[in-house]
């Protein structure tokens, strides 16, 4: 079945990720600051455990199975384009999922399906806390 183009089919695969990183960042410290007033330097540090490229392969790992099957192909695409740079912690691979999710939220952001990304990142938190 043919699915219709949106707006973000048009960008690049790390265009979306330069988007989607901001979101799933703010995102993040939107959470954190929700659940108590902390120091900043605990904020951060909570912050850098949930937004660095092995949380968020594992994140990504965990929300396939809920994604549609257009998700999943956004998140593919912008987990096989080459960004230039190399990770300082972490794989490569953890850094291509990482960039495949970040592209997913920069995908759902630009279509203005805020409801969508707030659904995926509640998986995400969820899934968090239960650690």
């Amino acid at each position: 079945m043919e699915q219709t183009r949106t707006l973000a089919d048009d960008y690049s695969p790390l265009t979306l990720a330069f988007i989607g990183d901001g979101v799933y960042d703010l995102l993040v410290r939107d959470y954190l600051v929700r659940q108590a007033n902390r120091p900043v330097g605990e904020l951060n540090r909570r912050k850098v455990a949930l937004v660095n490229c092995e949380s968020q392969a594992l994140f990504a790992k965990d929300l396939m199975p809920k994604l549609t099957e257009k998700e999943q192909s956004v998140y593919k695409r912008g987990r096989n384009a080459a960004p230039k740079c190399t990770p300082r912690h972490g794989t490569v691979a953890d850094y291509h999922s990482a960039t495949g999710l970040e592209a997913l939220f920069g995908y759902l952001h630009i279509n203005g399906e805020q409801a969508r990304i707030r659904e995926l990142f509640n998986e995400i938190i969820t899934k968090q806390d239960c650690h």
